[in-house]
């Protein structure tokens, strides 16, 4: 690989760290090609990033991007997207799915963070269902009004007849 070609790669992967929410870094030593583009597919379907990338080259993006305080060693993939439950997601679904892929270590929020913390991070409730949540807390009012003057209603028919 040239320089010229590293130097690209390290600028292209600064600007998507920095912007990123959550990077984790897993173990996939021993994945099918075929697994990977499951995961691959998975990610993509939750707007999260996949990519391997040479240690030294992630070393020098995520000094770049301010992030440190993680020793990048063996073979890793990278997955990282603006949404940290997100990313947290798709790695403990596909690591529950996989014996060999493991969840090493992330930052989140710029911050050191371990395998329990991701999980931990992977438990919460995404986007769409705190939406879901909110609306639901919102109507619950609007509903138990309609629900008396329904009763009402019923009520005053009943003394009608």
């Amino acid at each position: 690989m040239t320089k010229s070609k590293k130097a690209e790669i390290i600028d292209q992967l600064t600007t998507s760290f920095k912007t990123a929410n959550a990077v984790v870094m897993c173990d996939y030593r021993g994945l099918k090609v075929a697994d990977l583009e499951t995961l691959r597919n998975a990610a993509r379907a939750k707007d999260v990033k996949v990519q391997v990338v040479k240690n030294t080259l992630a070393n020098i993006a995520l000094a770049n991007a301010d992030m440190t305080g993680i020793e990048i060693s063996d073979t890793n993939i990278f997955v990282w997207g603006d949404d940290a439950i997100a990313a947290s997601k798709t790695v403990s679904d596909f690591a529950k799915t996989n014996d060999k892929f493991a969840i090493r270590n992330a930052y989140i929020d710029a911050q050191p963070a371990d395998a329990a913390k991701v999980e931990a991070f992977a438990k919460l409730p995404g986007r769409e269902e705190l939406l879901g949540m909110l609306a639901s807390v919102w109507m619950g009012p609007v509903r138990n009004f309609t629900i008396g003057l329904n009763a009402l209603k019923e009520k005053l028919e009943a003394q009608a007849s």
